[in-house]
C-alpha cells in the first residue's frame, strides 16, 4: 500500500465514522481513550503557564542556563498545579497546560496561578541570582491564562506516537491569554471570574482584579498581579 493510499483511507474512515461520546468526571488519559472516533466530554478549567520573552532568553543565555530556567519554572508550575488539585496535561516547550475538574476548580486554578507567580518571584529568581548574578542580570517573566468551558477530549496521532487533543474554548483561550503582555501575571475570563470564591477575588477587602479592554479573545478578561 502506498503512503497516499494509506492517508486517503484513514482520512475517509475518520470523516465517515460515527463518534462515540461519554461524560467524564476525571481528567482523561491516553489510556482511557482509543484512537478511534471516541471522545470524553468534561466541564473544565484550563490553565496555561508560559514563560514570557523566552526567545530573548535563549538568544542571550548559554543553552544550559536557558534549559535550567525551563526546568525550574516548569517543575515549580507542575508541583503547584498538582497541589491545587489540577492535572498537568501537556508540556509545550516553555509552557505547561493543566486541567482542573473539582467543585472549586475556578478558585483552585487561580490559586495555582498566583502561587506560580510567588514561586517565580521568591524561589526561582533568587535561586538563579544566587548562582548566575555575576554573569547575567536576566529576570524571569511569565504569564498564566485561565478559562473554563466544556471540552471535547480525543486521541490523535498514530499508534506509537499519539497524544490527546483538547477541543473547546477554554483550551484555546487560556493559551491565548498566557501569551498576553506580562503587565499582569494572571489573566482570566469573565466565566472564571464569575465562578470563583471571594478568597481568590479580594485581599484586605480590595478587589485584586483589573478589567482588561484589549485582548486576543472576544470575551471580558480580567488581570491581576
Amino acid at each position: 500500500m502506498s503512503l497516499k493510499t494509506d492517508l486517503q483511507g484513514q482520512i475517509g474512515d475518520i470523516f465517515r465514522t460515527i463518534w462515540t461520546e461519554r461524560d467524564g468526571i476525571v481528567v482523561p488519559t491516553d489510556t482511557s481513550i482509543t484512537l478511534g472516533n471516541n471522545a470524553v466530554k468534561i466541564d473544565a478549567v484550563v490553565l496555561y503557564a508560559d514563560l514570557a520573552d523566552s526567545t530573548a532568553m535563549v538568544n542571550s543565555l548559554p543553552p544550559h542556563i536557558a534549559a535550567e530556567i525551563y526546568k525550574t519554572f516548569l517543575y515549580c508550575a507542575a508541583k503547584i498545579i498538582k497541589s491545587q488539585g489540577g492535572e498537568v496535561t501537556a508540556y509545550d516547550g516553555d509552557r505547561v497546560m493543566a486541567v482542573f475538574l473539582e467543585s472549586e476548580k475556578n478558585t483552585n486554578a487561580i490559586k495555582a496561578a498566583m502561587k506560580i507567580h510567588a514561586a517565580v518571584r521568591n524561589i526561582v529568581q533568587p535561586g538563579f541570582d544566587k548562582i548566575y548574578s555575576a554573569i547575567s542580570s536576566y529576570k524571569l517573566k511569565h504569564v498564566c491564562g485561565i478559562d473554563r468551558s466544556d471540552l471535547y477530549v480525543a486521541k490523535t496521532g498514530v499508534r506509537g506516537a499519539n497524544d490527546l487533543v483538547w477541543v473547546g474554548r477554554a483550551a484555546n483561550y487560556a493559551a491565548k491569554l498566557s501569551a498576553l503582555p506580562e503587565t499582569y501575571q494572571t489573566y482570566i475570563t469573565k466565566t472564571v471570574y464569575d465562578g470563583m470564591l471571594d478568597v481568590a477575588k479580594f485581599t484586605n477587602g480590595q478587589n485584586m482584579w483589573w478589567t482588561i479592554t484589549q485582548t486576543s479573545v472576544p470575551i471580558q478578561v480580567y488581570g491581576s498581579t
